[in-house]
């Protein structure tokens, strides 16, 4: 994410529930994607369970693209 989207999420994440809980779980995928990548090997489970939470956190950031956007209209008018 770029400055400006930290930002924004810092000025609205109070006031928005959603957006601030979007971003804390994206952190915390972060952090776990990080220990997982930094193994030299990875079990078939691990490699499942990789996977499975690089998709929730694709997820979480295309709907915190979403709200962002909002904000970027309501703050460019």
């Amino acid at each position: 994410m770029d400055q400006r989207d930290l930002e924004l999420i810092a000025k609205y994440g109070e006031a928005d529930p959603e957006l601030k809980s979007l971003y804390e779980e994206h952190v915390a995928f972060e952090k776990i994607l990080d220990k997982m990548e930094g193994k030299p090997f990875l079990t078939p489970s691990e490699t499942t369970e990789l996977k499975e939470i690089k998709k929730k956190k694709l997820t979480g950031k295309t709907r915190i693209e979403t709200l962002l956007m909002k904000y970027r209209k309501a703050e460019d008018q």
